[in-house]
């Protein structure tokens, strides 16, 4: 129905999350016909992205330098790590402007069925770090999944072993949450991380 190069354009837009057929030809042929230069601009950006951004060699999130902004900066407290699994929670974090300290980047979770063990998680690099002595304590801050609290589980070892202390974010009933809108496991957690009331 169309041309090799459109249909080529439609295919590459569906590799994107969230894109199905109709969305990748709209995209397409929105571009095609009405924005040119901003089409010219996406392939240019894209291209620069994918040849200059790596991972930092420190937290192993995305940057074109060896060390991203965070780890350069001196006014973050390199004491404290907080352990995310995508660049996409250090972004979260960053824009709330409530944690100070560092990050390390698993870029996926623990999970044995698909072949993902601890070194293609950086683990090991984590683990370094930890017996460098530099790090006081690490917050877990992976998903509320099963592979998500199986990696919190796995990291929290690895600090145990290094005399790091190790806290994990709170888990539970959202700000303005109703509880009768909650599944039982939010709840269960919720009330299993229950905190005494200082009077």
């Amino acid at each position: 129905m169309f041309s090799p190069l459109i249909d080529e354009l439609m295919q590459a837009l569906r590799v994107l999350p969230g894109v199905g057929p109709k969305s990748a030809q709209r995209m397409a042929l929105h571009l095609l016909e009405h924005n040119l230069p901003g089409a010219l601009r996406l392939a240019e950006s894209l291209t620069k992205a994918v040849e200059g951004v790596r991972r930092c060699n420190r937290c192993r999130t995305l940057t074109e330098h060896e060390l991203c902004m965070i780890c350069r900066s001196n006014k973050r407290d390199a004491g404290i790590v907080c352990v995310v699994e995508s660049p996409a929670d250090v972004i979260a974090f960053e824009q709330s402007g409530v944690f100070s300290g560092r990050y390390f980047v698993l870029h996926g979770h623990l999970s044995p069925i698909d072949g993902i063990g601890p070194t293609d998680l950086g683990l090991d690099v984590l683990d370094a770090q930890l017996q460098s002595g530099d790090i006081n304590e690490v917050v877990l801050a992976t998903n509320a999944t099963v592979e998500g609290e199986a990696t919190a589980h796995f990291v929290a070892e690895m600090a145990r072993r290094a005399e790091v202390t190790v806290s994990r974010l709170a888990q539970g009933v959202p700000l303005g949450g109703e509880l009768e809108y909650l599944d039982g496991g939010t709840l269960a957690h919720a009330l299993s991380s229950r905190k005494v009331i200082e009077f």
